[in-house]
């Protein structure tokens, strides 16, 4: 854990195609505290940020739009299939992204928050979370939500899942699963179940007590 905090702090993770933004959701509707990586990580490269001139330092203004925004598709592709390339956008984001979740988390006075982070375990922000909940699915179940959300091949589909990390690394740095392969209400209900449960952890001070595993 990098520091002392308030709040019982829950990662929230999963897959492409696993349910995780379903979850954030109605994490939300329940009036707790969540926090999207995602949009932290626009957050901290957006227009005039010192992220932004770094990106520009590093890179070239070639990658900004004409007027000052960083060219996400442009950036995407040089990176793609790059490491170099992605190690150094990583090497400029990935603190700045840190620094704005940790002092977000330390601000929280609810009984319990939520870091929505895609690549939570990957990325080693697991260490800012007091537990990993890891919405699941299994990859043909995922490959099927894949081709009919986006309107992809099969082949394209597992190539999206692979370039992840593996499931099985996410799931053995869990300590709560929810296995998502029925309904959005059933999901939800897997979410207020949670809702319960951290509630009663962060009374009790157990933040390491033993974990849900719901179907």
């Amino acid at each position: 854990m990098d520091a002392v905090h308030g709040s019982l702090t829950v990662g929230l993770t999963g897959g492409i195609a696993s349910g995780k933004s379903t979850a954030a959701g109605a994490f939300a509707a329940l009036g707790v505290p969540l926090l999207n990586a995602d949009q932290v990580a626009r957050d901290v490269v957006a227009r005039d940020t010192p992220g932004l001139a770094r990106i520009r330092e590093a890179f070239g203004a070639q990658f900004l739009t004409a007027a000052g925004e960083l060219d996400r598709p442009k950036m995407r592709v040089h990176v793609f299939g790059n490491p170099d390339a992605r190690r150094m956008l990583e090497r400029i984001t990935h603190p700045l992204i840190r620094e704005r979740m940790v002092a977000w988390r330390n601000a929280q006075t609810a009984p319990y928050c939520v870091l929505d982070v895609p690549i939570l375990v990957e990325s080693g922000m697991d260490a800012l979370v007091d537990r990993i909940l890891v919405i699941d699915a299994p990859e043909d179940v995922q490959v099927a939500r894949l081709r009919e959300r986006d309107r992809i091949s099969a082949e394209l589909a597992g190539q999206m899942l692979a370039a992840q990390a593996p499931r099985d690394q996410r799931l053995a740095k869990a300590h709560d699963v929810v296995s998502n392969t029925g309904t959005v209400a059933e999901l939800c209900a897997a979410v207020g179940e949670l809702h319960q449960f951290y509630g009663e952890l962060a009374r009790s001070g157990r933040r390491r007590a033993p974990g849900l595993h719901l179907p």
